[in-house]
């Protein structure tokens, strides 16, 4: 008689083991919520906590080595700059126009349509220079630039190259963060100007195609007289302030621990979430600063 083998038994016979669903499921969802919570943000605070003392070392090191091997730093910010800024520049234009479209445009016409053409200037500073102009910039810096950033110096300290150049006597944050954060800055508030006057440029056009009963001139007069002082001021803190942020939480998931190669991919998600949590959080302070002005 040849004995029959179930599944399972042929799944053991074979020295596969077998996934247990039910098991798999228990073991992943956490057994109390609350305790889940607490952890998470135990461990939130203890990131930010040790974000900002790289921060700090950061800008200690910009402070006082900045000058130094200016030879070697400069080339190493222009190519961020060039990198972050010039090569963003299509991405940038493309989300920008598509904004102007799909958004300001129809709300330049709805505004039009129910006689609120008076707010046009107001609505347009508001959502535009002041929120989605920086935000959506830093977002993508992030996406394309900051990703890479933690994949490029989270490879170079797995590999050893961060130690060889400690062997060598070169400072990591001057040579490696310092460029960097100076780069993704400029870059990204250079880009933050260009998604704003591009975005303003074709709402306009798509309130003229709608045959919305505005002048260019009407249009432009209005942004400009709600314009104010503080706005360019606070726009470029605001710019140069995520640009910094993308920058220095990138190269801090890449170079604050110890890394293995298979421990890249989870370091990239992390400074993703870390940088969107903070830019988040600096962009609702700065709303506060507007509504006090």
């Amino acid at each position: 008689m040849v004995p029959t083998f179930s599944p399972v038994d042929k799944g053991r016979a074979n020295g596969r083991r077998l996934v247990n669903l039910p098991a798999v499921l228990e073991s992943a969802l956490p057994r109390s919520y609350t305790d889940a919570a607490g952890r998470w943000l135990l461990d939130a605070a203890a990131t930010a906590r040790q974000i900002l003392a790289f921060a700090l070392i950061t800008l200690g090191v910009m402070a006082t080595r900045f000058r130094r091997a200016r030879a070697t730093v400069r080339p190493l910010i222009a190519a961020q700059i060039a990198r972050s800024g010039i090569r963003l520049l299509p991405m940038v234009g493309f989300l920008a126009v598509a904004l102007g479209f799909v958004v300001i445009g129809q709300m330049v016409a709805l505004l039009s349509h129910v006689g609120a053409q008076n707010l046009v200037g107001m609505v347009m500073v508001t959502t535009v220079v002041r929120e989605l102009g920086p935000l959506v910039t830093a977002l993508v810096v992030l996406l394309r630039v900051g990703a890479a950033t933690v994949i490029e110096l989270g490879t170079a300290r797995a590999l050893g190259e961060v130690e060889a150049l400690e062997a060598l006597g070169i400072d990591p944050i001057h040579y490696l963060v310092v460029p960097r954060v100076v780069g993704l800055a400029i870059a990204t508030a250079t880009l933050t100007v260009y998604f704003i006057l591009a975005t303003v440029f074709s709402g306009y056009l798509f309130a003229f195609v709608q045959d919305v009963p505005l002048t260019p001139g009407e249009y432009f007069s209005q942004i400009a007289l709600a314009l104010r002082w503080e706005d360019f001021v606070l726009l470029a803190l605001k710019s140069l302030s995520f640009g910094g942020i993308v920058a220095i939480v990138s190269s801090f998931q890449g170079l604050a621990r110890p890394l293995q190669l298979t421990e890249v991919s989870r370091a990239t998600t992390n400074a993703v979430v870390a940088s969107t949590l903070a830019c988040v959080a600096l962009d609702a302070l700065f709303i506060v600063v507007y509504l006090l002005m």
